[in-house]
């Protein structure tokens, strides 16, 4: 099983069990982090596609470190003027291991659903 989730602007395949590394969050390392913006949930043939995300799932992970990237070099220059401009960057990282994907809704939720219709 796996869930396809949009942060940070991106969206990241998550599987349980499995790390990755996301855009910097506001979070120290062994931190709980939550997921709710769930874009699809697969689970085997079976699978959920949210309009725009999936109701009532999660994905649960916890921070394990905050980090930086290898250093990407940006060299910009003009042939037969003279100019070069160098630049390096690295990119700032939060790794997350992912503990549990939720994908039941709630029978309250599912009632009320029925009721107002």
């Amino acid at each position: 099983m796996y869930a396809i989730v949009e942060t940070g602007g991106k969206q990241y395949k998550l599987e349980e069990g499995k790390y990755v590394d996301i855009e910097l969050l506001d979070k120290e390392a062994n931190d709980k982090v939550t997921f709710d913006k769930v874009v699809m949930l697969v689970n085997g043939k079976k699978s959920k596609v949210g309009q725009p995300y999936v109701e009532a799932a999660t994905v649960d992970g916890t921070v394990v470190k905050n980090g930086k990237a290898k250093k990407i070099i940006v060299f910009k220059q003009r042939p037969k003027k003279g100019y070069r401009k160098k630049q390096g960057h690295r990119q700032q990282f939060t790794r997350v291991m992912i503990n549990k994907i939720n994908a039941k809704a709630s029978k309250k939720a599912e009632g009320a659903e029925a009721g107002e219709e």
